[in-house]
């Protein structure tokens, strides 16, 4: 059994991520990438206490950097969640990190 942390890796905040926290009530993660939307709801939830809305999950592709002296590397593939929540006021990620 998976603990909500082991699901949940970090907060994503940039400066979208924030926007839509404020004006939509949605929170987006880094999760683990077999992670899967009703582990993610249920780990949001025990984890902030709040009511989740919906779950939208995506897999974001690994882009290419240069490693050295013109050698290929990529950053790595990595799983977003965007979890809209039920709350009339949003929740301060960055007070929690």
């Amino acid at each position: 059994m998976r603990t909500p942390y082991d699901i949940l890796i970090r907060p994503v905040l940039t400066e979208k991520a924030v926007n839509q926290n404020e004006k939509e009530n949605k929170l987006v993660f880094e999760v683990a990438l077999d992670a899967n939307k009703v582990e993610i709801k249920k780990a949001v939830e025990e984890v902030f206490g709040v009511k989740v809305k919906e779950v939208k999950t995506m897999i974001v592709k690994p882009k290419r950097k240069r490693v050295g002296f013109n050698k290929p590397g990529f950053t790595k593939k990595w799983k977003k969640a965007i979890v809209k929540i039920e709350s009339d006021k949003p929740i301060n990620i960055a007070e929690l990190v």
